[in-house]
C-alpha cells in the first residue's frame, strides 16, 4: 500500500482506467462475437450490419489506446474476409 499522496492517487486513477479499458474491450469483443454468430447462422443482412458495428467498436478501442493500430487493422481485415467468404 502506498504511503505518498500522489502514489495513493495513482492507484485509484489506475483502477478507474482499468475498468474503463475493460468496458471498451468487452464492447468490441461482444460486437465481434455477434458478427460471427450472424455469419454462422448464414444471415447476410445481419452480418453486414454487425460488421459495421464491430468495425466501429474496434476503431473506438484503437483510438482509446486499448488495442494497437495494427491489431485493430488485422481484426477488421479478418472480419471482412469472413463476410466475403460467406457471399
Amino acid at each position: 500500500m502506498p504511503n505518498i499522496k500522489s502514489a495513493i492517487k495513482r492507484v485509484s486513477v489506475i483502477e478507474k482506467k482499468t475498468l474503463q479499458n475493460n468496458m471498451i474491450k468487452s464492447e468490441y469483443k461482444s460486437a465481434v462475437k455477434k458478427f460471427e454468430a450472424s455469419v454462422e447462422a448464414g444471415k447476410k443482412d445481419d452480418a453486414e450490419s454487425n460488421l459495421k458495428y464491430a468495425i466501429k467498436k474496434i476503431d473506438q478501442a484503437c483510438s482509446k489506446g486499448v488495442i494497437k493500430k495494427n491489431t485493430a487493422s488485422r481484426k477488421k481485415s479478418n472480419l471482412a474476409k469472413k463476410l466475403n467468404e460467406m457471399k
